[in-house]
């Protein structure tokens, strides 16, 4: 088994690390530079910064915040949020972005993922998948978008899949059923896209325990772990993270 990654995720709103449940009643999570160099010194993997507002508003993501939080890094820094075409993802990699993430643009079009592939690599190009419980859906779960506030009627096991063949290079699954609760991760929808395709599958939504971690990985199959609240609200670090992981026979990067 390769090193599960561990990534620190920063939900942007007005220039403030923010988090909430189920993407509403945010509270404050701090500034996102010195959370970035915070995470960075306890042994983040990679670090991910997701612009919960742009799509939903209806702009572009804050090159400005990426810019200065990948100022500060020397782990990859992955974005997301409001990236609708190519020039976009162009400006985030000039300003030291590692990787995007694409959610409501890939859905609106598809071929997208394929241009980005060819143009970046596919290592470079994440897709995002926010999932919520429907059974009028083959796998149990429908893509929704724009903030989870609209669904598609796409199924998502089906959507990752599709997504491989477009050319992303990983999918990052995240439950909004889960989203924020601390209940842990959705194992049965991170394991149906993880069982279909053969791209890393980066756990999101609901981490609240050491445990959590643990069967992201054993039973929802997935490579690396994103988490937010129990980071930004000092419950566990990322290091008691590791060491959590490694003492169950997981192996992590030191």
């Amino acid at each position: 088994m390769e090193p599960v990654k561990i990534i620190p995720c920063l939900d942007m709103k007005d220039g403030r690390v923010v988090k909430g449940v189920h993407f509403i009643d945010l509270r404050d999570a701090g500034d996102p530079v010195e959370n970035a160099a915070f995470y960075q010194a306890e042994g983040a993997d990679e670090m991910a910064m997701l612009d919960i507002a742009a799509t939903v508003e209806g702009r572009k993501t804050r090159i400005e915040w990426a810019s200065r939080v990948a100022e500060v890094l020397q782990i990859p820094l992955v974005v997301g949020g409001g990236i609708a075409d190519l020039a976009d993802m162009d400006a985030l990699f000039d300003v030291g972005v590692s990787k995007v993430s694409v959610n409501s643009a890939a859905v609106k079009r598809p071929e997208l993922l394929t241009e980005a592939a060819a143009q970046f690599g596919s290592e470079r190009v994440i897709v995002a998948i926010d999932g919520r419980r429907n059974d009028e859906m083959p796998s149990g779960f429908e893509v929704v978008v724009s903030g989870g506030q609209k669904p598609t009627g796409i199924d998502c096991v089906e959507w990752a899949r599709r997504c491989e063949d477009l050319g992303a290079g990983e999918i990052l699954p995240t439950s909004m059923d889960g989203d924020g609760t601390l209940a842990g991760y959705d194992i049965p929808f991170t394991r149906a896209i993880a069982e279909t395709v053969s791209l890393p599958v980066i756990a999101s939504g609901g981490a609240g325990e050491l445990e959590h971690f643990y069967e992201g990985v054993m039973e929802g199959k997935a490579t690396a772990l994103l988490a937010a609240s129990v980071f930004h609200f000092r419950t566990f670090t990322v290091s008691q993270v590791k060491d959590y992981l490694a003492e169950r026979g997981i192996p992590v990067n030191r």
